[in-house]
């Protein structure tokens, strides 16, 4: 690589176990930030001066932009900070023949075969009553409290598996039903120190417990849950950091929660988190409105989610003249249906940018006769009018509780990444 990077596939591993839930990515990232002499600002509060580096933390999003020495376009790299997974209910205590479930629910486009016969943790955050107010905390328990247990193959019709109900089929086991035994969240706040009734509202999920890890003879792959979008928010971090030194564009790092079901939240891609953020910048550095609508006109945004690597026990299953290897180097993503939000320019960029960072460019386009699946891309620029291209990382196996990469790619991929924002 022409660009040193700080990212490795070890790296990636160690974020990723860290980072259990979109809020644990956040706080993930924000440890990294504020070692690197970033500091937050917070959405309630004037903006007096962002001529520095900061970053702003709402729910499960963060934005954290680098303008030292600077007052130029923006050049920023999105992601999501979500994955698939399945997600505790309000009410989620459930008893059947003599054990104690947990009611789950699922999230996203979880491949949910995948989730079973796993050792589950618990993650996520709590608001707890203070006098008249509310705190956060977040919670993760990495014990296997929890497991969906997959039906025997004596017992299905055909011994070729069953067809899972989400309803019905993966609320999980958390112990035997003796009639006596705490609920379940009653049972979480005691190992949180916390009474029950001080507990009144929770995001809470189920994540798988094998630690990330390389793998292959020549560890030359990588396994972790998660990698669709941690994959993306590790490798932009790095690269945000890694250009510190740089001059020219503002650089902007935006991850977000809900990207796995739509964006439509208060801090998804579809709000005005970003929009917002970017225009009290210009603000804040003595601009107008006019400034910001300039700003944003020259600006440009690379929206990161994994790619499809072509599998190798199903090639039929994507187009023949795209095949995307793993280890093969970042992948720009395109569709004319606009799935992805890639045009003529924005390919160019990020063309531009792999060249400067020296490593190989992969051009994916999916199957025409299958639906294609969408990211932030579309989302963010038709949310902010800002020039759009999406790519990506190459991974099999997306949306499953296990996903797998190149290992190669992690660098390769970040690399790219900060080359993108800070072009030569």
């Amino acid at each position: 690589m022409t660009i040193p990077t700080s990212a490795t596939a070890a790296g990636l591993c160690t974020f990723v176990d860290a980072s259990p839930s979109p809020f644990h990515v956040c706080a993930s990232v924000a440890a990294e930030l504020a070692t690197a002499g970033y500091t937050e600002l917070h959405e309630t509060q004037a903006w007096a001066d962002v001529a520095g580096a900061h970053y702003v933390v709402r729910g499960g999003s963060i934005i954290a932009w680098d303008a030292r020495g600077t007052d130029t376009p923006f050049r920023i790299v999105g992601g999501h900070t979500d994955s698939p997974n399945l997600r505790l209910k309000q009410h989620p205590e459930l008893r059947s023949v003599g054990l104690r479930m947990v009611g789950l629910e699922p999230y996203g486009g979880a491949w949910l075969n995948s989730w079973l016969d796993r050792d589950l943790g618990v993650s996520g955050r709590l608001a707890i009553r203070r006098g008249t107010g509310l705190e956060q905390r977040l919670v993760r328990v990495d014990d296997p409290v929890l497991r969906v247990p997959q039906l025997a193959i004596h017992l299905s019709e055909d011994r070729k598996g069953v067809t899972l109900d989400p309803q019905r089929h993966v609320n999980a086991i958390w112990g035997v039903d003796d009639g006596a035994s705490a609920q379940f969240l009653e049972w979480l706040c005691a190992r949180e120190d916390l009474d029950l009734g001080d507990v009144v509202g929770w995001e809470l999920m189920t994540h798988d417990l094998v630690p990330s890890s390389l793998i292959g003879a020549h560890s030359d792959l990588l396994s972790a849950p998660r990698l669709d979008n941690q994959g993306t928010c590790y490798a932009g971090l790095r690269g945000l950091l890694d250009a510190a030194d740089s001059t020219g564009p503002t650089r902007v790092l935006a991850l977000f929660d809900h990207e796995e079901v739509g964006s439509g939240s208060e801090r998804g891609a579809a709000s005005d988190f970003l929009a917002s953020t970017l225009e009290r910048i210009v603000l804040a550095r003595g601009g107008d409105r006019g400034d910001y609508l300039q700003t944003m006109a020259a600006s440009v945004c690379a929206s990161g989610d994994m790619a499809h690597a072509t599998h190798p026990n199903y090639p039929d299953r994507h187009e023949p003249a795209h095949r995307i290897a793993v280890n093969g180097g970042p992948v720009l993503k395109v569709n004319q249906n606009l799935r992805y939000a890639s045009d003529a320019e924005g390919e160019g960029l990020f063309a531009l940018a792999c060249e400067q960072a020296g490593v190989p460019l992969q051009r994916y386009v999916h199957r025409a006769d299958l639906p294609c699946g969408s990211t932030i891309g579309p989302i963010t620029a038709t949310r902010t009018g800002l020039r759009t291209v999406d790519v990506g990382a190459a991974q099999l196996a997306m949306h499953s509780a296990r996903e797998m990469m190149g290992a190669d790619d992690v660098a390769s991929y970040s690399a790219a990444l900060q080359a993108f924002l800070a072009p030569a």
